[in-house]
């Protein structure tokens, strides 16, 4: 395949396209050149994967390994703060989404009774309790609002929480060593510290589980005998982290979409039949779990590109999920739009499991604030919401909001 665009030098992050879109320079590549040539800031030359074929073909090969303990996972963010990578990390246990099968496969087994689609549709109604409770909570407060505050990040938390046994009352904590381990410029002791903080919170949690365990998934993991402490620990930090980090910033990140489109919202609004297409459209639009690292392990083809063994590969998911080979004029919400297909939840065995809690969860949360709050609207103009393009996992820090 032809080169019609330079190799660009990191990953550009920038939303010049405007808050929703992939940024321009990443366009442009998937256009150009779905699988291209990418520097990394420690000069590795690596790969970035912006097609959506390109992409699911990538996520469905194990090839691709997942693993950062057989070579040097090389990072984008490298700063005097946060150096390179000058040897493989090692594995840590419990951490499945960084290992590959069989591995991997024995893990995730252990956690798919508790994610099932029957049992995420006996949570429904009880989620939907919890979004009342916390539309009740924002009713009683004085616009303006901060959305994020008191709405998208306390619905998901508390339903992680009381899921994973979780006391709710520690959350201050895990929130904000969560939001330090996402930062990406943040300098490597911090960023270690709030991760090894959780690590050794959850550590105290699921030791107390395994001596008493209760009704909770924690607890019905510490049961099993085959599981260690530390593999207990490491699946603890993963379903904490994407269970309240990922939906809270769906929730925030999709009521700005919703009130940018206002046409989109009063169909919504008039037609909560909508809402399932609705949620899969805006999970396609925003994709706010973006980018995802690989590992070659041996020299590959992919998109008409050999790929070398010991290259880095990253693949953006909201650009694959922009793409207009696979998605009709991909830059517009659609409301109506067949959106499944989407690679939002990513593909192949890494798939992630939370999916058809996040699915509820959305449900509920869209449907019960345009239903409470019929005259919502931003409080501040578009330009001036911070968006978080400095995190691991896209949104808005804060979304100022009123209503009449």
């Amino acid at each position: 395949m032809s080169d019609t665009a330079s190799v660009p030098h990191g990953l550009p992050t920038e939303r010049d396209a405007g808050p929703f879109d992939p940024p321009r320079e990443i366009t442009r590549l998937r256009e150009a050149r779905p699988v291209s040539p990418l520097l990394f800031p420690d000069g590795h030359a690596g790969w970035l994967v912006t097609g959506y074929d390109e992409a699911r073909a990538l996520l469905a090969d194990t090839r691709f390994s997942s693993r950062q303990d057989i070579g040097i996972l090389h990072a984008l963010d490298a700063t005097p703060d946060m150096p390179a990578q000058t040897e493989p990390s090692p594995q840590i246990p419990g951490l499945f989404v960084a290992m590959d099968p069989p591995d991997h496969t024995r893990l995730r087994r252990k956690l798919i009774g508790a994610f099932t689609v029957r049992r995420m549709k006996q949570l429904e109604e009880h989620i939907a309790e919890v979004v009342e409770r916390q539309l009740d909570e924002m009713a009683n407060l004085t616009p303006p609002v901060d959305l994020v505050r008191a709405f998208a990040l306390p619905v998901p938390s508390l339903v992680i929480c009381e899921l994973l046994g979780v006391p709710y009352t520690d959350r201050e904590t895990f929130q904000t060593n969560s939001a330090k381990f996402l930062l990406r410029d943040q300098p490597l002791e911090e960023k270690m510290g709030a991760y090894g903080a959780m690590m050794g919170y959850l550590a105290e949690l699921v030791t107390a589980k395994r001596a008493a365990p209760g009704e909770d998934i924690l607890s019905d993991l510490a049961r099993d005998e085959d599981l260690s402490i530390e593999e207990l620990t490491g699946i603890s930090f993963l379903l904490l982290l994407a269970g309240h980090e990922t939906t809270a910033n769906m929730l925030a990140l999709g009521t700005f979409a919703l009130l940018e489109n206002p046409e989109q919202l009063a169909e919504l609004r008039a037609d909560p039949d909508l809402m399932p297409d609705a949620v899969e459209e805006l999970m396609r639009y925003l994709s706010v779990a973006d980018i995802f690292y690989r590992y070659a392990t041996e020299d590959l083809e992919l998109g008409g590109e050999t790929i070398p063994a010991g290259s880095t590969v990253v693949v953006s998911l909201l650009a694959a999920n922009h793409d207009p080979r696979r998605f009709d004029n991909p830059d517009a919400l659609d409301i109506h739009r067949k959106a499944r297909g989407h690679v939002s939840f990513g593909h192949g065995v890494h798939q992630c499991l939370g999916q058809q809690l996040a699915r509820v969860e959305m449900r509920a949360g869209f449907a019960g604030l345009l239903r409470r709050f019929p005259t919502l609207r931003l409080a501040v103009p578009a330009g001036e919401v911070p968006l978080r393009t400095d995190m691991n996992i896209y949104g808005v820090h804060e979304l100022p909001v009123t209503w009449a």
